[in-house]
């Protein structure tokens, strides 16, 4: 590894702004190396991070004349076309072009890999690692995809770490390399915490979606462990099928029982009280036992750290909590989380009335095709909304989706769907709060609606 931290000292990124990418660069720039850096968008917080750091590009676009000859490697973001004419000109220079997962690997590939893979919950079990190592003092290298509170950057590198934690993604790792991303980091340990088709744009199969999986356990060192949530029959389905020859451990949902509107955790020593809740995350937090132990952290340990977790940005994120009313917003958008987050709030406040409210952002859940995989997702919610923005579909060439349809796919003539911002936040705003929880889902922004102004 001294080696290749000795050759490539001068890199330059292309998509530099990219919430991944963006956090890399930072990374190397406190490693000791000469971050430079183009894109033809930057928006926040991307945008501070990086002009703290003196990483800002002056001005937005691509710029032939960075690519240089004495370059030490070029980093390929993704959503980087194949026409950009930076990727060009250093394919024509014959600079070793990098993707983002392919450089990660690059930096800790004599280091032991901590892979977390999964349709879901891969951002909290790996945030829910970090947190442990960090709470006893442990300074391991790390890449994870969600900003968490005690540490500044998302991607950390050095040359000491034993060990390398990352989250992996299956999506694609660069218009150059079609691979998902977490078949490139070979990992040493891994971890399968569920299978729930997404990215419909990419695999336009569950079968071609599961393919990946299997390569991805396929993948894992010989004589290296996967760690698997044995409650998703896919998820075991793939990991009794692969004839790798690695170590494999299965988790379950821990026993816990829900008191006064806290859940706690049933452990030798006695119920430890979470800040965290919800099947879902209980399953994140055995998969992240499991792998702490797997570092040397053993069950004491991880449980007097874990009780201390308050979550994951933006997973099931707390926003606002008056006397009679509390508003959570969470990340989820595919239908296997957007189900699992909601069935979690309603068994958290069993007599609460409890008004979800999902934004269809993403490709996937805009198409019409796909939408009939949420239905019931909403279920357990008193009041259902579904809102998506017409630009947003014209921005992805979608054809109108009607409201009946979106009831129809969900299974609930009952849902009220909005397609106008300022109709949603009038909708909300006259809500009844008494004794109320709102859940907030999706990866946008509901068009630019303030939640605490609401």
């Amino acid at each position: 590894m001294w080696s290749f931290i000795q050759k490539f000292m001068k890199v330059h990124f292309i998509a530099i702004g990219g919430s991944a990418m963006h956090n890399l660069a930072i990374a190397l720039h406190l490693k000791g190396y000469k971050v430079t850096g183009s894109d033809d968008a930057i928006f926040e917080p991307s945008k501070s991070r990086l002009a703290s750091h003196g990483l800002l590009p002056a001005e937005t676009g691509w710029f032939t004349e960075k690519i240089t000859a004495d370059l030490d490697a070029v980093i390929l973001g993704m959503h980087a076309h194949a026409d950009n004419p930076e990727m060009l000109k250093a394919q024509e220079l014959g600079l070793k072009i990098f993707s983002y997962p392919e450089y990660l690997y690059e930096q800790s590939k004599e280091k032991t890999r901590v892979v977390i893979g999964g349709s879901h919950g891969k951002t909290s079990i790996t945030s829910m690692i970090l947190h442990v190592l960090h709470f006893h003092g442990r300074e391991e290298d790390y890449m994870v995809g969600a900003q968490l509170e005690g540490f500044d950057v998302m991607v950390k590198l050095s040359q000491d770490s034993d060990f390398m934690i990352m989250e992996g993604d299956e999506y694609l790792s660069s218009t150059l390399d079609p691979r998902p991303k977490f078949l490139l980091y070979k990992p040493n340990i891994a971890l399968l915490s569920g299978i729930a088709w997404d990215h419909i744009n990419v695999f336009p199969t569950f079968e071609n979606y599961i393919e990946q999986f299997r390569l991805f356990v396929d993948s894992i060192v010989k004589g290296g462990v996967i760690i698997y949530n044995q409650e998703d029959t896919e998820v075991v389905k793939v990991i009794l099928n692969s004839s790798n020859q690695i170590r494999k451990l299965p988790y379950k949902t821990p026993e816990h029982v829900i008191k006064d509107g806290i859940t706690y955790l049933q452990t030798t020593d006695g119920p430890l009280p979470l800040q965290i809740f919800g099947k879902h995350n209980l399953l994140n937090l055995e998969g992240a036992r499991l792998i702490c132990n797997q570092l040397r952290i053993m069950d004491e340990e991880f449980y007097e750290a874990i009780s201390t977790f308050k979550g994951a940005s933006k997973r099931l994120e707390s926003v606002k909590r008056e006397k009679d009313y509390i508003v959570y917003k969470d990340y989820a958008h595919s239908p296997s989380k957007v189900s699992s987050t909601t069935a979690a709030v309603r068994e958290q406040f069993p007599n609460a009335n409890l008004i979800a409210c999902l934004e269809l952002h993403t490709y996937s859940s805009l198409n019409s095709e796909f939408l009939n995989q949420y239905k019931n997702s909403l279920s357990p919610a008193d009041i259902k909304i579904v809102y998506y923005s017409s630009e947003a579909l014209q921005i992805k060439r979608r054809q109108p989706i009607p409201p009946e349809f979106i009831q129809q796919a969900f299974g609930d003539e009952s849902i009220h769907v909005f397609t106008a911002t300022e109709n949603l936040q009038a909708f909300i705003s006259n809500l009844n709060r008494q004794n109320a929880v709102f859940l907030m889902m999706s990866s946008g922004n509901y068009g630019g609606i303030n939640l605490q102004e609401i």
